[in-house]
């Protein structure tokens, strides 16, 4: 039912009626502050029950790149429905799906050719894991080891876990996690004179790494430039195309994890393309729908298609979702990439990330911040003098001082990150890192 913020069901009553009934993500229930209704979006901004509106910085858990509502991806959604709003995928296909695979094999240069269709970030990444494990079994070559870097995050079902044990989140579930091999990231920031020394002896330790079981590994999994939930950790684009050059060496597939950084965030369409190196796997979700609906798609190489083709099913990928290359979903998807085909959007990324720099520069003075970091239009930094870490004390503090003047900004514990829609204005944005500046002078 839709329930409307009125006389007979105020505000108070919605509240009293989600903390009997509903069950918040990354949230302790027992200590949270009731959450704020939402009533409507436009752009950049919330509109709260309350009256009161909040600008979104975090485009909504990393989802909406064009603003809230987009009139033109609405309308796109509006009349898929009226045509055909869902049908099964298996034995069964239709236009939208074949256009959004089509854009997006196009999109990357033809290096990435076949299109799988699932949910979100989490079920392409465990589509990408089940492909690379199957792709050297189907050749009967049974690799058996996959790789992450440390403090990579990837998902929250039990493959995507697994792979992102080492960033801290689930340590309750350890002993039914499968095991990984996990590598150095060499994170860097802003004014940083150690990162090629660290990126030797990463680089060093992967070497020592290939020679002793290069024969066995099946791929290696990360996100490239940015590690998001843990920590918007950056690095080099040089290192990751190194490190992707002595992989493939071995025979190795390589996994590139864009579920994030894909669709501008990086200041390119794609983390890839600005790195310079298409990986054999590809999972995108997030933005991939403009935020409308969910989606996400794992893109491989043709090499990669072909190894699953023969006369028996024991050879295909027995992998499927209920609502698999949903027709909306995809109309939504083909929406948004016609927004990005104008350039604008893009274009507007690297105006933010000018403004991002600017005020890095001032803030980096600040003697609470530490390793001011921007890639495009994610632009993160530390609070010091505070435990460190997603469970750091600071991260609510921080958070519940945003939201009191009007701000959507959830820190990842001590770190403090902006990753905005692309049509916020470079006067909100201004207005965004002047807030930041006040919460360190003012929240201890």
């Amino acid at each position: 039912m839709n329930m409307h913020i009125t006389k007979n069901n105020p505000m108070e009553e919605l509240t009293h009626l989600d903390q009997t009934h509903v069950w918040h993500p990354f949230t302790q229930e027992a200590t949270a502050p009731p959450p704020i209704p939402i009533v409507s979006a436009s752009g950049a901004w919330l509109q709260g029950a309350d009256g009161r509106r909040y600008m979104d910085l975090i485009s909504s858990w990393w989802l909406s790149v064009h603003g809230h509502t987009h009139p033109y991806i609405a309308q796109a959604i509006a009349n898929q429905a009226r045509l055909l709003e869902h049908v099964i995928f298996a034995g069964l296909t239709h236009e939208p799906a074949i256009r959004l695979a089509q854009r997006l094999t196009q999109l990357l240069s033809g290096e990435l050719t076949r299109v799988f269709y699932s949910d979100n970030g989490s079920t392409a990444v465990e589509v990408a894991l089940k492909m690379a494990i199957q792709y050297h079994r189907n050749q009967s070559d049974h690799r058996h080891r996959v790789v992450v870097l440390e403090g990579g995050y990837h998902g929250d079902t039990v493959g995507a876990m697994s792979l992102g044990r080492s960033s801290g989140f689930f340590n309750a579930f350890d002993d039914y996690l499968f095991q990984v091999d996990t590598l150095p990231f060499p994170a860097t920031w802003e004014g940083d004179d150690t990162v090629e020394e660290r990126e030797e002896e990463a680089l060093a330790t992967l070497t020592r790494y290939l020679d002793r079981h290069g024969s066995e590994m099946a791929a290696i999994i990360l996100e490239p430039l940015v590690q998001g939930a843990g920590g918007m950790r950056m690095c080099r684009p040089q290192f990751l195309q190194t490190m992707v050059a002595n992989v493939r060496q071995t025979g190795s597939l390589v996994v590139f994890d864009e579920v994030m950084t894909g669709f501008g965030r990086t200041g390119s369409l794609f983390a890839c393309e600005k790195i310079g190196v298409f990986p054999d796997l590809l999972c995108l979700s997030k933005g991939l729908t403009g935020g409308f609906l969910p989606m996400a798609v794992t893109i491989c190489r043709q090499s990669v298609y072909e190894a699953f083709l023969g006369k028996t099913f024991d050879r295909a990928l027995a992998h499927g979702h209920s609502f698999t290359a949903n027709p909306l979903g995809c109309a939504a998807a083909l929406a948004s990439l016609d927004l990005f085909a104008t350039g604008h959007p893009l274009r507007h990324c690297a105006t933010l990330e000018v403004v991002h720099r600017e005020r890095l520069r001032e803030i980096s003075n600040h003697p609470r911040v530490s390793k001011p970091r921007c890639c495009g239009v994610i632009a993160a930094l530390n609070v010091t003098g505070s435990t460190q870490g997603y469970t750091a004390v600071i991260g609510e503090k921080l958070k519940t001082f945003f939201l009191a003047h009007g701000f959507l900004i959830r820190p990842l514990g001590d770190c403090i990150y902006l990753l905005p829609p692309y049509c916020l204005t470079t006067e909100e944005l201004h207005t965004a890192w002047d807030v930041i500046h006040l919460a360190l002078d003012q929240v201890t």
